[in-house]
C-alpha cells in the first residue's frame, strides 16, 4: 500500500507575505487609533497643559482641525512598519519554532515559546524602527505650530529627509525602547492569555470555546497595554524629540520617564494616559 501523501502547504515565503499583508490590512482600520494614541502620549510634554482630555476629545479635535484625512496621517508609514515588522517577526518566529521542535514533532514548551516570541518580536522591532520613527513624526505633525511642522509628504520622503538632515543613525533612534516594548508585549500577551483562560475556566462559568478565547484575549490585551505603556511613551517621546542647541532633548529612556513622572504625574505613564 502506498503511503498517504502529506497535505500540501504553502511555501514559507508565501506565508510570510500573507502575514505581512494581513498586518497591513489591519493598519488601514487601526491607523486612526494609533494616531490618537501617539498624540495623547505627546500631549502635555514638558509640563505644558494637556491638549486632549480623552481619546474621544482627541479624535474630535483632529477631525475638526485637520479633516477626515487627518485621522489617516502617517498611513504610509504605518503600512511600511507592518510590512517590515510583521513579516520579520513571523519569519524569525517560524524558523526558531521549527528549530526547537523535537524530531518526533513535539512542540517547544511554554517557556521556550515565550523566548522565541520575545526574540522574534525584538528582531522585528529593530527592522521596523525606521518606519516607526517616520510614523511617530508624521502623526505628531498636526499638533505642531506651522513653523515647527516637519511636513513629510509620505514615509519615503520622511526616511530620505531624516537621513539627509539628521544622519542615517537617526532612523534607529529609540531602537532600544522599541525592542524592549516588543519583548514586553510578547511576554505579557503569552503569559496573561494563558493565565486568564485558565482562571476563567476554573470559575465554572466558561467552557472551551470562542467566547472563552474572546474574554481571555480582552483581559490579555488590557494587561499587555498596562505593562507596555511606560516603554511605549518613552519610545514615542524619543523618536519625536528634536535637537536643542545641538543636543538631544532627552539623554535616554530613564530621563524621559523621570521627566514625565516629575512634570506630568505618575498616571501619565499608565493606560490612563490614552483613555
Amino acid at each position: 500500500m502506498a503511503e498517504a501523501s502529506k497535505p500540501k502547504t504553502s511555501p514559507k515565503a508565501i506565508k510570510f507575505l500573507f502575514g505581512g499583508l494581513a498586518g497591513m490590512g489591519a493598519t488601514v482600520f487601526v491607523q486612526p487609533l494609533d494616531l490618537v494614541k501617539n498624540r495623547m502620549q505627546l500631549s502635555g510634554q514638558g509640563g505644558k497643559a494637556r491638549e486632549y482630555k480623552t481619546s474621544f476629545h482627541a479624535l474630535a479635535s483632529i477631525l475638526k482641525n485637520e479633516g477626515l484625512g487627518g485621522i489617516y496621517t502617517g498611513l504610509s508609514a504605518g503600512l511600511l512598519r507592518q510590512a517590515t515588522y510583521t513579516t520579520t517577526r513571523l519569519g524569525i518566529y517560524t524558523v526558531l519554532f521549527e528549530k526547537m521542535t523535537g524530531q518526533d514533532g513535539t512542540p517547544p514548551n511554554f517557556l521556550m515559546k515565550a523566548l522565541i516570541g520575545m526574540t522574534a518580536g525584538a528582531t522585528g522591532a529593530f527592522v521596523g524602527t525606521p518606519a516607526e520613527v517616520a510614523l511617530i513624526r508624521m502623526t505628531a505633525d498636526g499638533r505642531l505650530p506651522a513653523d515647527q511642522k516637519r511636513g513629510y509628504s509620505n514615509v519615503f520622503n520622511a526616511l530620505a529627509r531624516i537621513t539627509k538632515e539628521e544622519g542615517v543613525t537617526t532612523l534607529w533612534r529609540g531602537c532600544i525602547p522599541t525592542m524592549a516594548r516588543a519583548v514586553v508585549v510578547n511576554a505579557a500577551q503569552l503569559a496573561s492569555y494563558s493565565q486568564s483562560k485558565q482562571a476563567l475556566i476554573e470559575t465554572g462559568y466558561f467552557v472551551d470555546g470562542i467566547f472563552l478565547h474572546f474574554c481571555a484575549s480582552m483581559i490579555s490585551g488590557l494587561v499587555t497595554t498596562a505593562a507596555s505603556m511606560p516603554v511605549d511613551i518613552v519610545k514615542t517621546r524619543i523618536q519625536n524629540m528634536r535637537m536643542i542647541d545641538g543636543k538631544p532633548e532627552f539623554k535616554n529612556g530613564l530621563d524621559v520617564l523621570a521627566r514625565v513622572v516629575l512634570n506630568e504625574g505618575f498616571l501619565s505613564v499608565s493606560p490612563y494616559r490614552t483613555s
